[in-house]
């Protein structure tokens, strides 16, 4: 038969057998093995001190200390990283020497110096190692020594932490220090740029512009179709070309030749021979307006981008289209070549993807989708191997030749519509409300925000930055805007770092990848 309990029999049972189960304290650490301790503590001398052990020692201090034979709290005769060897140097003070001149030396009079022990930790790092210590050294390289001779990277130590190499009589101490986070370096000062010029002649949005080699004359594409080619010097109006049926929106002027080269989005790319000028080649194939154009600094290449969502690489002698850069899923807004690899970078306003280009095989190297938003400006710094992108969400800075992110610039929080970096580091964005930031290109620093009156009679909407670029000698910043003028700046010559301070802080750096 079952025997039958009263329900407070059985929760008093069933709290019994829990108590029983759990009463054992499991986690109370166990007693100290002192032998084990011992061991522990010998290994961890020699394995993470062994490298300084045979550093010099006091003999005197070691007398005061008990003699140099004295057991140390773990048992060990002397450091164990120095059983069975002896010690490579021993520092005794000065010889002893009288107290004056014509006293005897004798053991009453004799004087000796010693030094403080401060000292002869100086000295001994001073101290050239000994033959038999190197050779000792050479059996126990480690783990960043092997990993150099290997090539590879040193990984082995956790985030957060950096391996100090440290030099002491010829060993290297692997010494742990925590890393400090990072902070923006002190930019560099640049003075401020001011409105100097306002060039007007053109009827409707000034799209694009380009300064000639020469730095003689610059030209604009307009979006009431005409090419004007302006002197630099005086602002004033050379000439005039026609031919494009609708908004003209690239223009560049070629450096190996004769040649301007201008797009619109009539789905026209032509060449005017400037001797002439008049157009000399057609470049046909895009099937919708052609948005950008740039030439190949070395070979005569010409590369167009346009809202049918490819890139075009045409051989500017035969006008034969060489390869058709096809990966774009939408209108392809910007696009800049280099001589170096990868020599095409194409942005698209749409996808919002940065694409590098393998140039002989006409394929994708790189494709960038950091970008959140429609990137509609890229531009390459003159002497640094890279390059940046303009976007509503951010500016980003990138690596070449595999596109690795550096940092983003914030802060212009505007439809970016042109970048222009030159070789002191300043970077001018200039965006579609009509605003212009410039930045110090190495910390990101935004120390100028510049937004131009619309010239008199303009809507306050006709606000609009389409392009800008510097002149050859970078000492004027030229801007094409929306309300048909050319804006010309120039450095502020009576700037100086006291009356213009960079208002910096060494905040941390938070560096997003998206």
């Amino acid at each position: 038969e079952v025997q039958k309990h009263s329900v407070h029999t059985l929760v008093f049972r069933s709290l019994k057998r829990t108590h029983d189960m759990f009463v054992a304290d499991n986690a109370k650490p166990i007693p100290l093995d002192e032998e084990s301790h011992k061991v522990k503590m010998s290994v961890k001398l020699r394995t993470e001190y062994g490298s300084v052990l045979h550093m010099p020692t006091l003999k005197e201090n070691l007398r005061e200390k008990g003699g140099a034979n004295t057991g140390d709290p773990y048992g060990h005769k002397q450091y164990s990283g120095n059983q069975g060897q002896e010690l490579d140097y021993m520092i005794t003070g000065t010889h002893p020497y009288p107290p004056g001149p014509g006293v005897a030396l004798t053991a009453d009079t004799k004087i000796q110096r010693m030094p403080s022990e401060s000292a002869a930790q100086a000295l001994a790092v001073a101290l050239p190692p000994s033959q038999a210590r190197l050779d000792a050294n050479r059996t126990a390289a480690g783990v960043g020594e092997i990993y150099r001779h290997a090539g590879m990277a040193e990984r082995s130590q956790p985030p957060g932490v950096a391996m100090a190499v440290m030099e002491a009589g010829g060993n290297k101490n692997s010494a742990l220090m925590a890393k400090k986070a990072p902070t923006m370096p002190k930019p560099q000062w640049h003075p401020p740029w001011k409105l100097y010029r306002v060039i007007s002649g053109h009827l409707g949005w000034v799209r694009c512009i380009a300064v000639e080699p020469g730095n003689q004359w610059f030209v604009t594409g307009s979006a009431d179709r005409t090419i004007k080619i302006w002197d630099l010097a005086s602002g004033k109006l050379k000439l005039s070309l026609t031919g494009h049926i609708s908004t003209v929106r690239g223009v560049i002027v070629s450096a190996r030749s004769p040649y301007l080269f201008s797009c619109g989005e009539d789905k026209q790319v032509k060449c005017w021979d400037l001797e002439y000028n008049k157009v000399i080649r057609h470049y046909h194939g895009h099937l919708s307006a052609v948005y950008g154009l740039d030439l190949h600094p070395t070979i005569d290449v010409l590369v167009t981008c346009s809202r049918d969502s490819t890139a075009r690489i045409w051989d500017v002698r035969t006008k034969a289209s060489v390869h058709t850069l096809s990966g774009h899923t939408n209108a392809v807004a910007t696009v800049k070549c280099q001589a170096a690899e990868p020599q095409i970078i194409t942005g698209s306003s749409h996808d919002t993807t940065i694409r590098l280009w393998d140039l002989v095989a006409g394929k994708t190297r790189v494709t960038l989708t950091n970008h959140k938003k429609s990137v509609r400006a890229v531009v390459l710094h003159p002497r640094h191997y890279t390059f940046a992108s303009g976007s509503p969400d951010n500016i980003k800075q990138w690596k070449f030749p595999d596109g690795n992110f550096i940092q983003n610039l914030s802060g212009h929080n505007a439809i970016i519509n042109t970048l222009a970096v030159n070789s002191d580091g300043v970077l001018v964005s200039g965006a579609d409300n009509g605003t212009m930031h410039l930045w110090d290109w190495r910390t990101g620093y935004n120390f100028q925000r510049v937004h131009a009156a619309v010239q008199p009679g303009s809507l306050d909407s006709e606000s609009g930055i389409f392009a800008c670029i510097f002149d050859q000698s970078e000492s004027r910043l030229l801007t094409a805007e929306a309300d048909k003028t050319i804006k010309v700046y120039r450095e502020d010559e009576t700037a100086t770092e006291e009356t213009h301070p960079v208002n910096w802080k060494p905040e941390i750096i938070k560096r997003k990848r998206f």
